[in-house]
């Protein structure tokens, strides 16, 4: 059940951001930028993919803010494969969540 609300969160926030360019990202968002807002929600699901992998993390490259959908897809990915625990699930769909609704 965590799994699709996740998928689903994912998938919503990338129908929301994936045909952003350059300047999208780069708007004002709280302390930061859009870019900066979905890649530390990339950087989050990286952690919680180790965390369920039970490996030590490792940060997230930060490149240019047109490849966050890219990376927000292989994170999840990632978390999903790892077999993860229900509530780690849910605490990555709540986030996503959270980043969307910082987004509008």
């Amino acid at each position: 059940m965590a799994a699709e609300e996740l998928r689903v969160a994912v998938q919503r926030l990338l129908t929301q951001v994936g045909h952003w360019e350059t300047g999208r990202w780069a708007a004002s968002a709280g302390d930061g930028t859009r870019g900066d807002l979905v890649f530390g929600l990339v950087q989050r699901l990286a952690d919680l993919s180790a965390a369920a992998e039970r490996r030590t993390p490792r940060p997230v490259p930060r490149d240019h803010d047109m490849i966050l959908p890219d990376q927000l897809r292989v994170m999840t990915d990632d978390l999903l494969a790892a077999d993860a625990a229900e509530d780690l699930l849910w605490a990555a769909a709540d986030d996503v969540l959270a980043v969307r609704k910082s987004l509008k």
